[in-house]
């Protein structure tokens, strides 16, 4: 039994959406206080819905952090716009994530139909207001959507500051409703370790490589375990899939040293993470075109549209 079993425990499930880079990751993993969503300036770095658990003594928030809303060009992609199709429709409230200046994208302006038509409660984050330029401009942005009468709610933040977060989580307490919690109350996330672990080297090559050559590859943790009469030490064999033997050759680098790069940057996340000694291996394969492969789509473990 948990700690609140003769407490009435209540729950919200809220979908965390939003264009490309707009730091819907960051907000997740700076709610949550832990790290567990990939974070990088690079735009659809999180490729399927992630699960965020949050539980302040008998309410739980459970956050669905999902891929940014895009044009796909690909069957990879069309498997990131169905998984956040799915999530909107299967929560209590929204939280979109806009940034203080741009254009609304055909995407964006999708999902405010969607929260329309489905009557769907919402509220707006407005990220990264470390980089007005003017406080007006905060002003005509919040007029922008205040117009459209979606919203219950809209909450300047920084989530680089940690500025605004507090309001927005009183704001967010407003849908928790009575119900059992799905999640063991010291859950951060439904993620499997592995799946984890293959993000933060996903990261690495999202940080490290240039251009499209980390949007062309998946991680698959082949191996984790605990090494025999060495507790303490967990060795991790990992594969690093990619589309073209020449952008093998560009993660492997001259003499091994970009993926060595790689490696060592996120064992060190892995270690933090699971508060134990790592020994990674990688390995880098070649699969071309797999991001238009259902089989392989499936086979990494991409396809949460579905």
């Amino acid at each position: 039994m948990t700690e609140n079993s003769n407490q009435e425990t209540r729950n919200a499930f809220l979908a965390i959406v939003g264009k490309p880079n707009v730091g819907k990751s960051s907000l997740l993993n700076a709610l949550l206080g832990e790290k567990v969503a990939i974070v990088t300036s690079k735009p659809q770095t999180t490729r399927t819905r992630i699960t965020g658990v949050l539980t302040k003594g008998p309410d739980q928030y459970v956050f669905l952090d999902t891929p940014g809303l895009h044009r796909p060009k690909n069957k990879l992609g069309d498997q990131m716009v169905k998984a956040v199709q799915t999530s909107v429709r299967d929560v209590d409230a929204v939280v979109m994530v806009v940034e203080p200046y741009g254009e609304l994208t055909e995407s964006e302006e999708k999902l405010l139909d969607t929260i329309r038509d489905i009557r769907l409660p919402a509220v707006l984050v407005i990220n990264k207001i470390d980089t007005l330029k003017e406080k007006t401009d905060l002003l005509a942005r919040m007029d922008t959507f205040g117009k459209r009468n979606l919203f219950d709610a809209v909450f300047p933040v920084s989530v680089l500051q940690q500025k605004g977060l507090e309001p927005l989580m009183e704001q967010l307490s407003n849908y928790l409703a009575p119900g059992p919690h799905f999640f063991p109350d010291d859950a951060l996330t439904d993620q499997p370790e592995r799946v984890i672990m293959a993000e933060f080297l996903r990261e690495q090559l999202l940080l490290n490589l240039r251009q499209e050559i980390p949007h062309g590859t998946a991680v698959v943790i082949e191996k984790m375990r605990e090494r025999e009469n060495q507790p303490g030490l967990l060795d991790i064999d990992a594969t690093i899939y990619c589309e073209r033997p020449t952008h093998k050759g560009m993660i492997i680098g001259k003499g091994g040293s970009m993926l060595k790069t790689i490696a060592s940057q996120a064992r060190a996340q892995m270690e933090q993470f699971l508060q134990t000694k790592v020994n990674l291996t990688c390995w880098v394969k070649v699969k071309e075109d797999w991001r238009n492969k259902d089989g392989l789509i499936r086979n990494f473990g991409l396809n949460f549209g579905e």
